[in-house]
């Protein structure tokens, strides 16, 4: 090694490349060499999606919260899931008619027929990135909120941008654990706050391809980086 401090710089930048493992030139991109994705299903075709995998374990994690009367947005599906007894009151809430499972049909940026001090918990996956209001709609999420009530909130930090029909709302917003601070500290006292990410270089990669979280093993999907935030999280609590 001290030998190497005597060659020409050219030498030894030679040097450092031969080095690297594996050697520049020879990834073996395999079926990820591609311009398309291997799913435009986000994974749901192969099995479950890998967001899926952060949201549902976050969710799991907080299920204690999840009691009284619960809102969450389009369907009930982890009300029941998670909640299960300790829910008394679950409501739906979904920003346009039509929507059969909907209690509530109303937009979160300017939501004023939804009375204040109304749940204990409220679920909001996946969805303040798609409203273009996105401070408005935090604001709705803590005047809505009964004193000591939990907001538990997920979104897409690296991820796919939705363009197609089936996501008419358009794809507005992608946070990350400092914008998300940001944001919700706006509204919500730090301490009132709990921001987390999930991911990793690999997650993020398989979530691109849309592959599913069973082609991943736990511990890949667990390892977290992080300068590679798949899915954002954040626990915020209204003031009691």
């Amino acid at each position: 090694m001290a030998a190497r401090r005597f060659l020409p710089v050219s030498v030894r930048r030679r040097l450092q490349l031969m080095s690297r493992w594996p050697p520049i030139g020879g990834v073996d991109f395999s079926d990820l060499r591609r311009l398309t994705p291997i799913s435009r299903d986000d994974g749901y075709d192969r099995g479950a999606p890998i967001d899926r995998y952060y949201i549902e374990g976050f969710l799991e994690q907080h299920s204690q919260d999840i009691r009284g009367h619960v809102l969450e947005i389009a369907e009930n599906t982890y009300t029941r899931r998670f909640g299960g007894s300790r829910v008394t009151q679950s409501d739906v809430l979904h920003a346009a008619p039509g929507n059969p499972n909907a209690t509530i049909v109303a937009d979160l940026a300017k939501a004023d027929q939804i009375s204040s001090n109304t749940f204990d918990c409220i679920i909001c996956t996946q969805t303040l990135q798609v409203i273009p209001d996105v401070e408005a709609a935090v604001r709705t999420l803590h005047r809505i909120l009964r004193p000591g009530g939990i907001l538990l909130a997920t979104f897409s930090g690296i991820g796919k941008i939705y363009r197609d029909r089936q996501h008419p709302w358009g794809d507005h917003w992608r946070l990350t654990t400092l914008s998300a601070r940001w944001l919700f500290g706006q509204i919500f006292p730090d301490s009132c706050l709990e921001i987390n990410a999930h991911g990793n270089v690999l997650a993020a990669i398989a979530s691109l391809h849309g592959l599913a979280e069973s082609e991943l093993t736990r511990q890949e999907l667990d390892f977290f980086d992080p300068e590679y935030e798949v899915v954002i999280t954040a626990r915020a609590s209204k003031h009691s």
